[in-house]
């Protein structure tokens, strides 16, 4: 099927190309008016700029390259299924939502608020976040390779999630999330992971206040607990740290070995500490 090509305009008014089908939409610009690109399906779109709300919605098999989401425009895409961009840069915050198949390259959010809620079925490669909570929240499915992610509450709720390669500052990341596998990565921040079930980190280095609390089946392969303390309280828990630990307190059961490891508290009377075994390295040294 033949595409049509819509190129070099200026758009205003609310929805502009509505409900437009087989376009390719090239070195144009939206200005002042809403939903310019609504209920679109099969379509591309090549170095544009869109400067006002909604401009994808209802989106169906949208492909985006090269092009630019204004502060002005809000909340850009929701409700869409099936849509790649790709180097481009993002500065409105609350994008996506329940949308699924979503694949971003090269991608830059400079303001990554309320980023990525409800949607299923995310592929992210090379991008970064920042100045935005809530990034990914209650999403399923999701690839992130290359994630450079700056703000508080990431992933919280999130199931079926794999990060590798990645850097996140973000307090109480993976909180209330299920089936969650970090490798390769570095994680910053306060009370990490807290109410997850199914969580992996293999090669990752984690800084975190009270990090690794109420989880049960957490595991941790080769990884480096910097400035944790109070870890692994009401946990069932299968750690291999390397370096040390600040403190331990009250894991539910499994096998912690470490280096070393400042102190551990086991004064829960309702705990079996037999179901616990806690492994010092270099004790005595």
């Amino acid at each position: 099927m033949t595409m049509k090509t819509v190129s070099n305009n200026l758009f205003t008014g609310e929805r502009a190309l509505f409900k437009q089908t087989d376009l390719n939409v090239t070195d144009c610009t939206f200005a002042d008016g809403e939903s310019p690109l609504k209920e679109c399906c099969n379509i591309t779109v090549n170095n544009c700029d869109f400067k006002w709300k909604y401009p994808l919605w209802y989106g169906k098999n949208v492909c985006v390259a090269d092009s630019r989401f204004a502060e002005t425009a809000r909340a850009g895409i929701w409700y869409t299924d099936g849509i790649k961009i790709s180097r481009s840069v993002i500065d409105s915050p609350k994008n996506f939502r329940r949308s699924s198949h979503i694949n971003l390259t090269d991608i830059t959010f400079t303001n990554a608020a309320e980023t990525l809620w409800n949607c299923t079925d995310v592929r992210l490669a090379r991008v970064t976040a920042g100045g935005g909570s809530y990034f990914a929240k209650n999403c399923a499915d999701v690839i992130a390779d290359g994630l450079d992610l700056v703000g508080d509450y990431a992933f919280d709720g999130a199931q079926n999630v794999t990060v590798t390669n990645s850097k996140m500052i973000t307090k109480d990341a993976f909180w209330n999330s299920q089936n969650i596998t970090v490798r390769n990565s570095y994680i910053s921040g306060e009370y990490f992971g807290w109410n997850s079930r199914n969580l992996t980190l293999v090669d990752c280095t984690v800084d975190s206040l009270q990090g690794f609390c109420y989880i049960q089946n957490l595991t941790l392969v080769n990884c480096r607990l910097a400035n944790t303390d109070r870890a692994f309280e009401y946990c069932t828990v299968h750690a291999d740290v390397v370096g040390h630990i600040q403190s331990i307190v009250n894991p539910l059961s499994g096998r912690i070995v470490a280096d070393s490891i400042g102190k551990i508290t086991l004064d829960d009377s309702g705990i079996d500490r037999s179901q616990t075994e806690i492994v010092c390295r270099k004790q005595g040294d």
